[in-house]
Order: structure tokens, then C-alpha cells, then sequence
């Protein structure tokens, strides 16, 4: 009975490896090589079994391969309608901006016809006055700051003054504008109320005092002159050389009034050196004069002031030797004890002398 199994096993393999083949796919492929070998293809069973195994292979092929065209199939239907709707797409851009831009300014144009915002304070009205004084405003700005710069560099037009009168101005703004003439003075009312600085300056006729009405305003004139390259090289090379030469001038200056100094503390300290040596000299010939009159030689103890400065300075050096001899007098009265400065008459004038206070022994003591 096992013998018959067994032969009913190998007769019928469907129920051993139809069995696997139907749980476990693969081992059908790994064993497909073996099988075409083997002997049970050459009986009908084996015949069987090799055209199932075959149906078994093919089936999911076929199921991949209509997958695979029927996303082929849907992706290019998507793409064709997504390049549709762009080519829709760039067409009404292109029509819109062929067209419909016309169409949108002869609107624009309709709701922008001229109407009177004088007397009207909506946003609308107030937006364009302002835009219509920014317009003036920024004209009168570079109108003054090109004729200041002319007048800065060479005055070709040969102004009076950097500082335009207001008709020429006016004239000028609202010919190039086409504004108002009225818009102008409004110009002028803000810049007088605006607390920023406008590079415009109004001014009167009495260029000294403040403008604070627009009836007061007589000219106007550019804080910022607009000049070429040419003239701003010139000028920066007239103001270096102008600053080089008071640089040097103030140097040459400085210079001057230190070697002056020099001079003068020179002089100063040779005229204390000529003093001292002066003093000196008066003290030896009162001491000398004092011993000889101890010796009975001389009939006054004291000497005169200006004998002493007879005998000492020859006579064409004593207006050179004046303020020498006379801070040496000065000198003498404040601090010399030893000699005593007193007035006496001598043939018949009173003279100022000088008398040796200290005795001739004690001198000769202290040598």
C-alpha cells in the first residue's frame, strides 16, 4: 500500500507540488529548470503540468503590461488638457493686455475728467493739490538751485543776486508746469509752515529780517546751488590753495612770534646779566670812594648818583646803556643794605647820592 502511495504521488504531483506551486509561486520558477528535465514530461501528467505552470507565469505579465498602458494612456490625456488651459491662459493675458489695458485707462480716463477740487475737500481732490505743489515745489527747486549755481560760476547770465525775484520765478514755474498762478503762492504758504528744511529760502527786502507772510516775500533764493563738474573742481581747487595759504601764513605767524620770543627772553636775560655786573661796579666804586674819604682823600663820605654813572659808562654808550643803569638804581634801593641812597646839596643843587653805610674795618674783617 505504501508502494501504491508512493506511485500515486508521482503519477498525480498536483497534490504535492500543485500545492506548493499554488501557495508558493516562486518555487515554480526556481524549479522550472528542473521539472523540464525530469522524466514525467514525456507521459500526458507531465504535459499537464508544465502548460498550468506556464498559465501560471503568463497571467501577471498580461495584468502589468495593461496596468503599465493605462497610466501611459491617462497621463498624456492630463497633459494635453494641462497644455490646453495654459494656451487659454496666455491668451487672455495676451488679450488683456492688448484690450482689456485700453479699456482700463479710457475708464481710468472717465472717472479722471477734469473737475473742480478748489472748492472740494474730499480725498480724491486734496491727493491732486498736493501732487500739484510736490510738482511746483520740486520745479522752483531745481530752477533757484541751477541759477545759484551760475552765479557761482562765472555768472553767465549775468544775475544781480543768487536771489530770484518772485515774478521771474513764478513766470518760470508755471509756464513749465501749466499750473495755476494761484498754485504758486499756495507753493510758497507751505513751505513757510513746513518745519523741514526745503533747500528754499524766502526772503524780503530787507534780506536781514524774517519772511513770515507770502506777501512779504520779495525773492527766493537756492540753500543748495547746482554747479557743473568744472566749476566744483575750480572752486575746490581755489579753496585748497585758499587753506594751504592760511595754513602757512598762520604757520609763517607762529614761526614769527615764537623767534621773537626767543629774541626777547634773550635780550631780557642779558640786560639781568648787564644789571648784576652794573651793580657790582657801583658797589665797588661807593666802597672805594667811602675808604678814601676815611683816608681824608675825598671831602664827602658820599658820591652823586650820576658821578657814579659818569665814571662807568662812557658817554656814547649811555642812551644804550639807559634802561641797564636804571634798573640798577632800582636794584640798589630795594635790595642793597650796605648802601644807603639820600638827597644832598651840592654847589647849590640838591643831587641824589649814595653814601657807604658799612664801616671799613668790618669790610676788611670779612676779606
Amino acid at each position: 500500500s505504501s508502494v501504491r502511495k508512493e506511485a500515486d504521488m508521482g503519477l498525480n504531483p498536483s497534490s504535492r507540488g500543485g500545492g506548493l506551486i499554488r501557495r508558493f509561486p516562486w518555487r515554480a520558477a526556481s524549479n522550472s529548470g528542473l521539472a523540464s528535465g525530469s522524466r514525467w514530461e514525456a507521459s500526458g501528467a507531465g504535459q499537464g503540468i508544465t502548460s498550468r505552470t506556464h498559465l501560471l507565469r503568463s497571467a501577471p505579465k498580461q495584468q502589468m503590461e495593461g496596468k503599465g498602458k493605462g497610466l501611459e494612456y491617462y497621463l498624456s490625456q492630463f497633459l494635453c488638457l494641462a497644455s490646453f488651459v495654459l494656451l487659454l491662459i496666455f491668451l487672455g493675458i495676451l488679450t488683456v493686455k492688448m484690450i482689456g489695458s485700453g479699456w482700463l485707462d479710457r475708464r481710468e480716463n472717465f472717472n479722471l475728467l477734469p473737475v473742480d477740487c478748489d472748492k472740494r475737500t474730499d480725498d480724491f481732490c486734496q491727493a491732486k493739490q498736493k501732487d500739484i505743489i510736490m510738482n511746483m515745489l520740486h520745479e522752483l527747486y531745481n530752477y533757484l538751485s541751477i541759477q545759484a549755481g551760475n552765479f557761482e560760476c562765472g555768472n553767465p547770465e549775468n544775475l544781480k543776486s543768487k536771489c530770484i525775484l518772485v515774478s521771474e520765478a513764478k513766470d518760470h514755474v508755471v509756464n513749465v508746469t501749466g499750473s495755476p498762478p494761484q498754485k504758486f503762492d499756495a507753493a510758497l504758504h507751505w513751505i513757510l509752515n513746513s518745519n523741514k528744511d526745503l533747500g528754499i529760502w524766502l526772503k524780503g527786502r530787507d534780506l536781514s529780517e524774517p519772511v513770515t507772510t507770502v506777501e512779504e516775500v520779495f525773492c527766493l533764493e537756492s540753500a543748495h546751488p547746482q554747479m557743473g563738474l568744472g566749476c566744483r573742481f575750480r572752486r575746490a581747487v581755489v579753496t585748497t590753495i585758499m587753506n594751504l595759504f592760511l595754513f602757512f601764513w598762520s604757520l609763517i605767524t607762529l614761526w614769527g612770534i615764537l623767534i621773537f620770543l626767543r629774541y626777547r627772553w634773550r635780550k631780557m636775560e642779558e640786560e639781568e646779566q648787564a644789571m648784576y655786573e652794573m651793580v657790582k661796579k657801583i658797589i665797588a666804586v661807593v666802597q672805594d670812594h667811602y675808604k678814601e674819604w676815611e683816608r681824608n682823600l675825598e671831602r664827602y663820605p658820599y658820591v652823586g648818583i650820576f658821578h657814579v654813572r659818569d665814571s662807568l659808562i662812557p658817554p656814547q654808550s649811555r642812551k644804550k646803556m639807559k634802561r641797564i643803569w636804571e634798573k640798577a638804581v632800582d636794584f640798589l634801593a630795594s635790595n642793597e643794605s650796605r648802601i644807603q641812597t639820600e638827597s644832598h646839596r651840592v654847589a647849590g643843587e640838591d643831587m641824589l647820592v649814595w653814601r657807604w653805610t658799612q664801616p671799613s674795618y668790618v669790610s676788611d674783617s670779612e676779606h
